[in-house]
C-alpha cells in the first residue's frame, strides 16, 4: 500500500502520481501476481479548502489520466494525526506491506522532482 500526502498540487506531484498510477495499473494487470503482491495506492491532498482542493484533484486526474489511484481530500493541512506528517514536508510518500512500514519519504517544497525516482523504485520493491 502506498499513501501520497501532499499540501498542494504541483507539476512534480502530477508527475509522481502518474508514475504511481502506472505501477499500480501494471501490478493489477499482472495475472501471475499473487493477491498480496498487487500494489495499491491513494493520494491525499491536505488543505484548508476542501472544495477548491477537490477541483484541483479532478483536474490532476484528468490531465495525468489517472485510472488506478484514488485522489482524496483531507481537511486540515497537518494531515491525519496518526500518520505524523512532517510539518515542513510538501509531499510525504509512505509505503507499507503486511502491516509494516517499508519506506517513508518526506520532501520539502521543490524537492520532489529529485526524489521521485527513488520513490518509484521503492514502490516496485514492495512485496
Amino acid at each position: 500500500m502506498i499513501a501520497v500526502f501532499a499540501r498542494e498540487v504541483t507539476d512534480d506531484l502530477a508527475s509522481l502520481v502518474k508514475q504511481v498510477d502506472n505501477v499500480v495499473g501494471t501490478s493489477k494487470k499482472n495475472p501471475l501476481a499473487k493477491k498480496g503482491d498487487k500494489v495499491c495506492a491513494f493520494v491525499i491532498l491536505m488543505t484548508k479548502d476542501a472544495d477548491a482542493a477537490e477541483a484541483k484533484l479532478k483536474k490532476l486526474a484528468g490531465d495525468a489520466k489517472v485510472k488506478h489511484v484514488p485522489l482524496t481530500v483531507f481537511e486540515g493541512v497537518a494531515g491525519p494525526p496518526k500518520y505524523k506528517i512532517a510539518k515542513e514536508a510538501a509531499v510525504t510518500v509512505m509505503g507499507w506491506s503486511k502491516a509494516q512500514v517499508k519506506f517513508n519519504h518526506a520532501f520539502a517544497k521543490g524537492q520532489l522532482k529529485k526524489g521521485a525516482g527513488k520513490v518509484v523504485a521503492d514502490i516496485k520493491k514492495l512485496k
